[in-house]
């Protein structure tokens, strides 16, 4: 992880910045452990005019790697005898983030929020990947997860690029340090918030 960050880093200076970050965006939706923010935050301190540019390449590369961890989790993670794959213990073994418990814990998770579990996974620093490809496996309303996915996505890509664009280099430190902790108390409200209409009121 510390020799990845710096690399992706470099590919601020390149002229293929902008596919480097919808191929960053897409990968880390699937496998990639380092979290496209990283790349964004130095595109919009590099250029802010293109703010918003990069924050849609990034939300169009996540959903479309979200798209893809959903077929795979779908079509290549459980066997006909009901047991992991080959493919699948490759990511059990060599991917940050993938545990045999936790994605056998999530499955009771979905049952009761699929929406909401989906939104919280794309917006907040939960591995977004393991839901990517659980929503898949647990065969998740297709519509719902790309639903959940581009709003939750493009939701912090752009919460992230707006910040940045707005108040520059001031402002990095803060939301390198708290970003993702706003992110999850926002979540966590928000569900709270459902939570008692639903069952409370």
């Amino acid at each position: 992880m510390k020799k990845l960050y710096p690399w992706v880093l470099t590919w601020a200076q390149s002229p293929y910045a902008l596919p480097a970050l919808f191929v960053l965006a897409f990968t880390e939706s699937v496998f990639f452990p380092v979290p496209p923010d990283v790349l964004l935050i130095a595109l919009v301190l590099g250029c802010s005019s293109k703010a918003f540019r990069y924050a849609a390449y990034c939300t169009l590369g996540s959903v479309a790697g979200a798209m893809v961890g959903y077929l795979i989790g779908h079509y290549a993670w459980i066997d006909r005898a009901g047991e992991f794959t080959g493919f699948a213990n490759i990511f059990f073994n060599n991917i940050p983030g993938f545990s045999i418990s936790l994605f056998n814990s999530i499955k009771e998770l979905y049952s009761r929020w699929d929406f909401w579990i989906i939104f919280t996974a794309g917006f907040t620093p939960v591995p977004y990947k393991l839901f990517t490809v659980t929503s898949g496996v647990f065969d998740i309303n297709l519509l719902w997860f790309l639903l959940a996915s581009l709003v939750s996505r493009g939701a912090r890509f752009f919460i992230l690029a707006f910040l940045l664009w707005k108040y520059g280099i001031s402002i990095k430190h803060f939301v390198e340090k708290y970003f993702n902790i706003l992110a999850l108390g926002f979540t966590v409200c928000l569900l709270g918030g459902i939570v008692i209409v639903r069952y409370v009121l």
